[in-house]
């Protein structure tokens, strides 16, 4: 084989070989990449909870990502599934034992003790948003990286509190067009659930119960046995129906806040159900208990082909959680509703996402000399307050008339060549096509106009 042939070959198989070793990233499993047209789903939940926060007189805050580990070991609790099973937790760099958070509450309250919150005139009510990690199966609606809005209200024991952020979440469904049904229960406080419990473990040590429970409660019978309430596999759910209910065991305090709680969403209007075996996956909940759920199907298959109503949402109080953590004994009330359980709900309804047309201005060129003066002018509006949108890169007028459509631009200015020797502009209105040569220098006092004009007609 002549030599330039044969280092040719060599080249090309070191070529091959430098391909075949280049490796294609790709996502970890139970993560999920949001892209442009989800943002949109994205964008009209997170105004909802904003403009409800508002209304409501919630402030934002945000929390850290890492937390120490001990925070959610005391706080969410050691036997909780989110602690033993799901929370990413490991030894950083300098030792410490930290953990992405699991749930957002424990680092609110964290925030709350940590920053003196207790000293301003109560009740703190907090709106949160931001990403949970948490490594289970992943599902619908339900990645190892997902994103929780929270309510959070710190310093208030009366019930109007609890009836009050069931509300919100009812509201945030409802007026996303997604009907929702709110499940509810009490679970009392530390004292008189000792007596409930004692019952509960009575029952479950009745012949043949306790053989045959999942091997997950069975450790639960010995650590925290009110959480056998809250298993979702199917012979565990088949023993639970005839278990003694928490809602007979009630002491008069706990039996009255939740009779108040029910005469208010009674008053309200919304559609709720008592629930026997809610309980709630956490350690710090007392008294009052609740999720959210869609109003109108019959939930998901497992894999026994069992349907199971999805979670929306939840919450309910923690009136211990601040002690627990070191702050001063504080009532606090809360819950929390995934975005993406809402975006596939709103997906499934096939609801329409709205499309208004905006106040942009979008500005259009032909040619480069028409570019070079539409990009200063672009720049002059942007910093007047103008909403100014463009398509420089674009040469075709007309593929640039499709972005200003594809965007609900109001009006466009367009500058061509004969508009540049001439000193004129075209505006253009982009929901009638029509359009008129305007004096260039006039550009600003034309579009004030037409802006005023449409605002009078939409008010």
């Amino acid at each position: 084989m002549p030599k330039i042939v044969k280092e040719k070959n060599e080249k090309a198989n070191k070529d091959s070989g430098r391909q075949r070793r280049v490796e294609r990233f790709s996502r970890l499993r139970g993560m999920k990449d949001i892209l442009f047209d989800e943002y949109r789903y994205w964008d009209l939940l997170l105004k909802k909870a904003a403009d409800l926060a508002e209304v409501y007189d919630f402030r934002r805050i945000d929390t850290p990502v890492l937390e120490r580990l001990d925070l959610y070991e005391r706080s969410t609790g050691m036997d909780t599934d989110v602690v033993s099973k799901e929370m990413y937790s490991f030894i950083d760099k300098s030792e410490e034992k930290v953990a992405l958070r699991p749930e957002a509450t424990p680092g609110i309250a964290r925030a709350y003790i940590e920053h003196g919150l207790f000293n301003q005139p109560q009740p703190i009510k907090t709106f949160w948003c931001g990403p949970l990690f948490r490594h289970e199966k992943p599902q619908s609606g339900r990645t190892r990286q997902h994103t929780q809005i929270n309510y959070d209200v710190f310093g208030e024991a009366g019930p109007v509190t609890d009836a009050q952020l069931i509300l919100i979440a009812y509201n945030f469904f409802n007026e996303l067009q997604v009907g929702v049904q709110v499940q509810i229960n009490s679970i009392g406080c530390p004292e008189c659930r000792k007596e409930y419990i004692a019952k509960l473990i009575e029952y479950y040590k009745e012949r043949g119960k306790r053989s045959r429970l999942c091997n997950d409660c069975k450790k639960r019978f010995v650590k925290n046995p009110l959480r056998l309430l809250d298993c979702k596999e199917k012979d565990c759910m088949e023993i639970r129906e005839d278990a003694p209910q928490i809602v007979d065991f009630l002491c008069d305090g706990c039996r009255e806040h939740f009779i108040k709680v029910l005469e208010y969403l009674d008053e309200l209007g919304i559609s709720y159900n008592l629930n026997p075996f809610l309980v709630r996956g956490l350690d710090y909940y007392n008294r009052t208990v609740f999720e959210v759920v869609s109003a109108d199907d019959e939930g998901e298959k497992d894999e026994d082909g069992q349907r199971r109503q999805i979670s929306l949402g939840g919450g309910g109080r923690y009136d211990n959680l601040i002690e627990t953590l070191g702050g001063r004994t504080t009532p606090a009330c809360g819950f929390g509703l995934g975005i993406e359980r809402a975006i596939i709900k709103i997906k499934e309804k096939n609801i329409p996402l709205k499309e208004e047309r905006k106040n942009y201005i979008f500005l259009a060129q032909l040619g480069e000399q028409s570019r070079l003066k539409i990009f200063a002018l672009f720049e002059e509006m942007r910093r007047a307050g103008y909403r100014v949108k463009q398509a420089f890169t674009k040469d075709s007028l007309k593929a640039q008339l499709e972005s200003a459509d594809r965007i609900g631009a109001k009006y466009s200015l367009i500058l061509g060549q004969k508009e540049l020797l001439d000193g004129t502009i075209i505006i253009r209105d982009m929901e009638s096509g029509t359009q008129e040569v305007i004096d260039y220098k006039k550009i600003y006092a034309e579009v004030n106009k037409r802006l005023d004009l449409d605002k009078q007609v939409n008010n």
